[in-house]
């Protein structure tokens, strides 16, 4: 089994990696500023990518993204095109409303859709970006037993798992109160279009590593 101390350094290293500004914390930012619920589909669809992520961490298939470099390529291509087409949809959409901005908080969160589409559009961002599993690995492989038993790895999965689920619980109540809400809604537009640049940025760089990694 492994030591408390040492499951209490993974979950540790693990929210610091979490909290860090990218794809999964923007979008959910994004997102509560407009609609709680939404902002929840989204949170649960990124830990859902997250869930994932460990369990290939963690039973060691991230192994395979090391040993076969191809393969992460692939991810980070087709990951970073995605990144930087949700970034461009963002940006344009934030275009528009600059020009007919919601005027209330009802009708910003109608212009988010269905809350099956904000959890899918969650779970594709997360799984966009394979730098988890190998942030994941570096800090996990050191702390493991050598041959850790079933139930260790899933005491891990899960430690990781929650620890993960409730950052991002709090980030989507304290950024989605009305209050919040109230005050961000003027700037709806600009964070859509900051949002979608970054989006676009870091897309852009998940691609242009795959290719060169490639080459």
């Amino acid at each position: 089994m492994i030591a408390p101390a040492d499951l209490a350094v993974i979950v540790g290293l693990n929210l610091v990696g979490a909290a860090a500004p990218g794809p999964d914390v923007i979008l959910v930012t994004r997102t509560a500023t407009r609609s709680r619920p939404h902002a929840w589909a989204t949170t649960c669809g990124i830990q859902l990518g997250v869930l994932w992520w460990c369990s290939l961490t963690v039973f060691g298939a991230a192994a395979l993204l090391t040993a076969v470099p191809r393969a992460l390529q692939v991810v980070q291509v087709i990951g970073g095109a995605y990144l930087v087409w949700m970034g461009i949809n963002a940006v344009r959409q934030g275009w528009r409303d600059r020009r007919n901005p919601p005027l209330s908080l009802e009708e910003a969160e109608q212009r988010l859709g269905s809350l099956r589409t904000s959890f899918v559009r969650g779970l594709s961002t997360n799984l966009a970006n394979p730098k988890i599993v190998l942030a994941l690995s570096a800090m996990i492989a050191p702390l493991l037993p050598a041959s850790p038993s079933w139930a260790t790895q899933i005491v891990v999965i899960l430690s990781l798992w929650a620890s993960s689920f409730i950052l991002f619980g709090v980030l989507t109540q304290v950024v989605s109160t009305n209050r919040v809400r109230r005050k961000l809604l003027a700037a709806g537009p600009a964070i859509d279009m900051g949002s979608g640049g970054f989006f676009c940025v870091v897309g852009a760089l998940l691609v242009v590593r795959g290719l060169l990694s490639a080459g």
